[in-house]
């Protein structure tokens, strides 16, 4: 997305201060960042992907998340996929998540740590979620971090959209709750 954005969220807005949610929140997520917005072509993509077995998109997809990290870096040691609950990863039979971390990995040379975070609440699809409260009493307490090799690492969090910021936050939440040193968002759109 152009600028400018929330630093933190990540989210369009007139000028490149901390919006108001953040301000007032104080998340665990240093920031989200997205290239794209959700709508278009980008939406085509990410739905083929995610919902038509179309995996074969995912280096090209990958390779638009390499470039905007070329052009707006952010820390990183190690890059994370946001897990599916293992009822959903076993329905989809892949996280399209992972098959992004993958690729991406392959092109900036950074490591993938694979089963990191479990998604161990079996929560209801983001999109169901009537607003961003719902949205995060959704995902609260849904994710935990499995391995202590996150300590002192900067991460760069992967995921195909960022609708409100919750799963991200979530996410961070249960790495920072292991040293985390910091952890980035990194999505291939967001929901404007």
């Amino acid at each position: 997305m152009l600028p400018p954005v929330c630093p933190g969220c990540g989210k369009p807005q007139t000028n490149g201060v901390l919006c108001s949610v953040c301000r007032q929140r104080q998340p665990q997520i240093d920031g989200i960042r997205s290239p794209f917005c959700f709508d278009g072509i980008m939406r085509q993509a990410i739905h083929q992907l995610k919902y038509k077995n179309l995996k074969a998109l995912s280096p090209h997809l990958a390779g638009l998340l390499a470039e905007y990290l070329g052009a707006n870096p952010m820390p990183g040691d190690i890059i994370i996929p946001v897990p599916l609950h293992p009822k959903k990863l076993r329905e989809r039979g892949y996280n399209q998540s992972e098959l992004l971390a993958q690729e991406l990995s392959k092109i900036v040379k950074l490591p993938v740590l694979e089963q990191c975070l479990v998604r161990s609440n079996n929560t209801p699809p983001q999109v169901q979620a009537k607003n961003v409260e719902e949205r995060r009493e959704n995902v609260t307490g849904a994710f935990t971090c499995q391995v202590s090799t996150v300590e002192g690492k900067a991460i760069i969090l992967i995921d195909d959209v960022c609708t409100s910021g919750a799963t991200m936050e979530a996410c961070a939440t249960a790495l920072k709750n292991h040293n985390a040193a910091s952890v980035w968002g990194l999505t291939l759109a967001r929901e404007t």
